[in-house]
């Protein structure tokens, strides 16, 4: 893995006393392991609670919500916690504690979500990208949003690590058919591609007889030509947050119940079958 340039390290440290206190010897612990490039600038921000499995509450008052992650929800309100949702909740408090309570930010091109949350990738003390290191456990899923997909790669290479070795979430697949998909929420599925259809909504891939995937219109510019060769009658695996269009009196003759929208090119792969 490439290391950040050196003099742009340098600079940081000289720029921020408290990077240089917080990273101190972070050059040289990056591990050979370590899956996401450390960025030559960090802001340097204290941590006064961790949520869950990937958000974090800052002393400065900021929600900072994890970019790159899906973690499993934690029980409110009478609910029972989603597996690993306590472990992966737990094991990002101790990635905290083992940098005192301090991590490096990153906000992302888009800043805040729809809940006013701050956007951000999160280090380590050691240079470690924290999302990472919790994917690479099978502590959440790997997630990819239009414009804030920098780190998507080497996350995608971390979550590979968790399912070759089924670790954690992977220890039993968490892929669904497509015919078997009964309700909303985040889900990864798997199915056939029957069919692909356009109009103003934006497009539309056909998984099996259950499921359809959207690619919206506003999103259409970043998925390329080459996305759709041959894609028709290929075994697919796609990952997002299922929409139930039965609510509410959505779902329209003809219509698949359940809606799954594409946020960016890597939520769908191709698989072997």
């Amino acid at each position: 893995m490439r290391m950040a340039n050196p003099s742009g390290f340098a600079l940081l440290l000289k720029k921020a006393p408290l990077v240089g206190a917080f990273f101190v010897g972070a050059i040289w612990q990056i591990p050979a392991l370590a899956f996401c490039p450390l960025p030559e600038k960090l802001q340097p921000v204290a941590v006064r609670q961790v949520v869950d499995g990937d958000t974090l509450r800052l002393t400065d008052g900021r929600s900072v919500r994890m970019i790159g992650i899906n973690a499993p929800e934690i029980g409110r309100k009478g609910r029972v916690s989603e597996p690993y949702a306590e472990a992966a909740r737990r094991r990002l408090q101790a990635l905290v504690k083992a940098s005192d309570g301090r991590v490096g930010l990153v906000p992302g091109v888009e800043g805040k979500d729809r809940y006013g949350r701050t956007l951000a990738n999160i280090y380590g003390r050691n240079g470690d990208n924290l999302e990472a290191q919790l994917l690479s456990e099978g502590l959440g899923f790997r997630v990819a949003f239009v414009p804030n997909v920098r780190l998507s790669g080497c996350q995608q290479a971390a979550e590979k690590v968790a399912r070759d070795a089924r670790t954690g979430l992977w220890r039993n697949s968490p892929v669904v058919k497509a015919a078997n998909v009964n309700r909303s929420g985040f889900a990864v599925i798997s199915g056939a591609v029957r069919g692909i259809q356009r109009n103003r909504g934006g497009t539309w891939l056909e998984l099996d007889d259950s499921v359809v995937l959207q690619i919206p219109a506003r999103l259409q510019r970043i998925f390329p030509d080459s996305f759709f060769a041959n894609l028709k009658g290929r075994q697919v695996e796609a990952r997002g947050w299922v929409l139930d269009r039965s609510r509410k009196g959505g779902l329209k003759p003809g219509q698949r119940r359940w809606v799954l929208p594409l946020t960016d090119p890597s939520m769908l792969e191709r698989t072997a079958g």
